[in-house]
């Protein structure tokens, strides 16, 4: 997609937030359903187009999407992403991402009261290969025999117990300590205690939130003279979002 042609397109919408900047690196706090990038013209806002209209002297027309984007977030997650500014610090950071040494933690809101104060993850996933469930990963319990697993471990903190919007549930810290895709989303559901809002994992079920919680929290990127050490702000606060009520005071 035309990047001009596009951001001309785009409708309202929340503002992008910026959390640090450098000569080298931005980080934004991403907004919840909003992809990173896109080849869809309908896809009028993304997170490439928001940079392009913030800082057009950035903008790089040599690479596609016109930003070197060092991780990715799944389109419904909101939260700390960084951006970098050239080629030379696109590597090093993504080096630090390859060899595990960035630190991610994210907060979610996940259906039903967490008994256990913490609890480690460690289930290999791989993508589902039923028909219409490809864009989904599966946890390795059982795969099947020609399907190659890759290994996955997430570290699970209760923060709170609550009520949201009257049902129960619990705010978690999640921290990955690999990078699988969807991994958090399907390791939660694995264990019992899937995302609030999450409709791919609830098989399209839950549908009354108006936004997947999860959320990019802290990110520290160990980056040679330049920490990259950030928090986003948390959007599951009774102060931003009435429906979730804490029923305990954070731990």
């Amino acid at each position: 997609m035309n990047l001009d042609a596009a951001m001309a397109q785009a409708p309202p919408t929340a503002e992008l937030k910026i959390i640090y900047q450098s000569q080298n690196f931005i980080v934004v706090d991403k907004n919840f359903d909003v992809k990173i990038n896109s080849d869809d013209e309908s896809d009028r806002v993304t997170v490439a187009t928001q940079l392009a209209e913030r800082f057009p002297d950035n903008v790089d027309d040599t690479i596609c999407h016109k930003f070197r984007f060092v991780h990715r977030l799944d389109y419904s997650t909101s939260g700390a992403l960084c951006i970098a500014l050239n080629k030379k610090a696109s590597a090093v950071a993504g080096d630090k991402f390859k060899n595990r040494e960035v630190i991610k933690e994210y907060l979610a809101l996940v259906r039903g009261h967490v008994s256990e104060v913490s609890i480690t993850i460690d289930k290999p996933v791989y993508p589902n290969p039923e028909e219409g469930l490809t864009h989904m990963m599966c946890v390795a319990d059982d795969p099947p025999v020609d399907m190659k697993t890759k290994s996955a471990t997430t570290e699970l903190e209760v923060l709170q117990l609550g009520m949201y919007d009257g049902e129960p549930a619990t705010k978690v810290k999640l921290c990955p300590k690999t990078g699988r895709r969807h991994q958090l989303r399907v390791h939660c559901q694995y264990i019992g205690y899937p995302i609030v809002g999450d409709y791919t994992y609830s098989f399209r079920q839950d549908v009354k939130p108006y936004r997947m919680m999860l959320h990019s929290f802290k990110l520290t990127i160990p980056i040679p003279n330049e920490l990259i050490d950030v928090i986003a702000t948390d959007p599951f606060t009774t102060e931003l979002d009435s429906k979730w009520q804490p029923l305990v005071a954070s731990r």
